[in-house]
Parts: C-alpha cells; structure tokens; sequence
C-alpha cells in the first residue's frame, strides 16, 4: 500500500516525498515494538523498491482513545479554562507529569467535547527521524485535526486514522455482506440466527476477495 501511495504522490507532485508521518492506530502498549519492527521494515522495503537510495525520514505515531484517563481544569468555575460543556478547551496538551518519564509521549485533546467528559487522544512517538520538538508535533497533530472532510470542527483523533477506520469499515461489508452497521438484528430474524450463524462459520475459511477498483475512482477518498 504505501508503494501505490509513493507512486500517487510523485505522479501528482512531480517529486518523492521527503518526509513520511505515519499515525497508527490500534496498537496496545505491548504491541509496540512488534508493530514498529514489522511496519516500519515494511515502509523502508517500499521505499526501496522505488529506487534503490531512497530513504526517506520516517516519524511514527501510535494514537490510542481505549484508555481511562481524563483531563480537568485547575479551577472549573474558570471560564476562560473550560468550553460551554465544561470541559477542557480544545488544543490542551499535557507532556508532562502523567506522561512516560523517558518516552516521547503526549495527550492532545483536540476536539470540544458537547456532551459528556472529552476523552484525549493518548500519542506515542516510537520512531522520529524527523527530529520533532515536542512542541511542534503537537502542533502539527492538533492542526491536523481541523483536517477531517466529514466535520466543521476539529475531532478527536488525527483524520489519517479516522480514514484508516472508514477505508477498513467498508471493506468489512465488501466482504461480508450480511454485516450489520448497527449491529441489530430484527425479531423476525432472531429464530434464525443460530443458522445463520453456523452458516457463517462453515465458511469462515473463506474470505471474499474485495472487489476491484474502478479507476475513476481509486485515487478518490470515496469511503468517506
């Protein structure tokens, strides 16, 4: 994937991109170092495969919301710290004092949050040959945040992961076409599901292959 992706971009810029920032998402904390080694081999083989000394600087970010920690203003009664939900204002970062002692680690709230508490994004920066700041990628990270094509305002998590997660989402129903966007299933259903069920598992083996690409359309974010 990132060999078509390298391609698309020289062919519409002219140029190799010099830099690659690569937001990961769905890595546990345990998984860190097996992920990193695997797909960040996987990013040089297909930097390589392009042109034999092309190496471009890698920067990579593992971004995870299933975690329980939660961010409050000092003084909640403090307008000018808290939005009209009260919680934290857009942008807050905090690197300090909850964060990995030695790792480049940071939680970014990024979004406003409308109902409820906000939940920040946690980031983690196994690979940075970039040489970031920590100020600067944070930067860059809340700014991508304004990015994201479906929303006026910015979300919670950088738009490259959300994309990930529309682009895996509709393979799913490629793929598996009695799947179910709510997860519900009718009552007039329900007598038959332990069927469909077993159905399903006799053919858990196979795995639809996705369908091909029309190409008006392969260089188009259509799953957004």
């Amino acid at each position: 994937m990132v060999r078509e992706l390298l391609i698309s971009f020289k062919r519409t810029t002219g140029e190799k991109p010099e830099r690659i920032i690569f937001y990961r998402d769905g890595v546990s904390e345990g998984q860190f170092y097996q992920v990193l080694l695997h797909e960040l081999d996987a990013i040089r083989k297909a930097c390589a495969s392009l042109e034999a000394n092309y190496q471009p600087l890698v920067t990579f970010v593992v971004v995870q919301k299933r975690h329980h920690t939660r961010l409050f203003a000092h003084n909640h009664n403090d307008q000018s710290t808290v939005d009209k939900s009260g919680n934290i204002l857009p942008g807050t970062v905090i690197d300090s004092k909850i964060c990995h002692p030695t790792e480049f680690d940071f939680f970014l709230c990024s979004h406003a949050g409308i109902k409820g508490t906000s939940r920040p994004a946690h980031y983690h920066v196994l690979w940075d040959e970039n040489n970031f700041t920590a100020d600067g990628l944070q930067t860059l990270t809340n700014n991508l945040c304004y990015t994201y094509a479906r929303c006026t305002r910015s979300v919670s998590i950088v738009p490259p992961a959300y994309y990930a997660h529309l682009a895996a989402f509709r393979a799913r129903f490629y793929m598996e076409p009695d799947s179910s966007d709510s997860g519900s299933i009718s009552s007039a259903r329900k007598s038959g599901s332990s069927t469909s069920r077993s159905t399903r598992a006799a053919g858990a083996g196979v795995v639809r292959p996705l369908p091909a690409l029309k190409d008006s359309v392969k260089k188009v974010m259509f799953y957004c």
